[in-house]
């Protein structure tokens, strides 16, 4: 059934300006906490297996794939990405849950 089931944001993203992206996160984490959203994984160690290295990976849990972009929609995280677009080389993925 489809809304029942949490989803993720997987981030990987490479930072070329720390100042302005550390602007960006504070932005983004508000917004992805008012969407029922909480990261689960946020920087910290990795080992890159394939594709291109991003030496920053963040992973967001949502309660539905819905407020997952909802989130990435509203105001408040565009806001946040237009920090970001100037300040990393970025991709980011919805997934729900299986």
């Amino acid at each position: 059934m489809t809304g029942n089931k949490a989803a993720y944001w997987i981030a990987h993203v490479k930072v070329t300006d720390g100042m302005a992206y550390s602007r960006y996160r504070d932005m983004a984490a508000k917004a992805v906490a008012a969407h029922g959203g909480r990261f689960v994984a946020r920087g910290g160690r990795y080992r890159q297996m394939e594709g291109p290295e991003r030496s920053w990976n963040t992973v967001a849990i949502f309660p539905s794939f819905e407020a997952a972009v909802q989130c990435y929609e509203s105001h408040a995280y565009q806001a946040a990405l237009t920090i970001a677009r100037n300040a990393a080389e970025r991709e980011l993925v919805i997934v729900e849950a299986s």
